[in-house]
């Protein structure tokens, strides 16, 4: 059976933001959150400028492993690629310890001019993540297409939202505390803490994701 939030007596998650490429700014809604939420804590991934993928898995290992569990994942874009990588090389069972995710604009890593310090985080893991995950992208990012966006929610089994016309979902996309994305955090956690939604498996945590779906603001 699945552990999730319900079944352990409903511990209170942390949440973990994973950032990017150059980390993530004072204006940052990843920083706002950190600032503004006592539950919520930043991932230590090393460098942030020169990103290599095994130190950045290990690193998002540790700090994972050294967090008070359950842990939620909020990471914006190349930290959803350390996500990524970490769920195809940790061999976590379902929803323990990361109980679930919000994967933010990840960029697409497979294009063939991709940025040099993101190659080697690709090609792009394609599997199910073992836990419930939301990801994010904006129809204008351009780091990747909204059809690569969709592609990499379906290899990953996350719900995908398109937020509109919104760049890379940073602090250049004017988000500022981004009660959007909390909305979507939120969402997260609770199908995280339902057990009904984790009942059937993966299928039912995507029915349940979809069934609280709240269109994000267009612009």
């Amino acid at each position: 059976m699945a552990q999730t939030l319900s079944t352990l007596g409903r511990r209170t998650p942390t949440i973990l933001t994973v950032p990017g490429l150059g980390g993530s700014g004072p204006a940052h809604w990843q920083t706002l959150w950190e600032q503004g939420r006592t539950d919520t804590i930043r991932a230590d991934l090393g460098s942030l400028s020169a990103p290599r993928r095994n130190a950045w898995v290990t690193r998002l290992d540790q700090s994972i492993r050294t967090a008070r569990a359950p842990v939620i994942l909020a990471a914006h874009s190349l930290g959803c690629l350390a996500v990524a990588w970490w769920a195809a090389l940790a061999g976590q069972t379902w929803g323990w310890p990361v109980a679930g995710a919000l994967l933010v604009a990840p960029p697409d890593v497979d294009r063939h001019d991709v940025r040099e310090e993101l190659r080697d985080f690709g090609p792009s893991p394609r599997l199910l993540l073992p836990f419930p995950s939301i990801l994010v992208a904006s129809t204008d990012d351009p780091y990747a297409c909204i059809q690569r966006s969709f592609d990499m929610a379906r290899d990953w089994g996350s719900h995908f939202v398109d937020a509109g016309p919104l760049g890379h979902l940073n602090a250049a996309s004017g988000l500022g505390w981004w009660s959007e994305g909390q909305a979507l955090l939120d969402r997260v956690v609770g199908v995280a803490a339902d057990p009904v939604a984790h009942a059937g498996g993966p299928a039912d945590v995507m029915a349940a994701l979809a069934a609280g779906e709240r269109q994000p603001r267009r612009h």
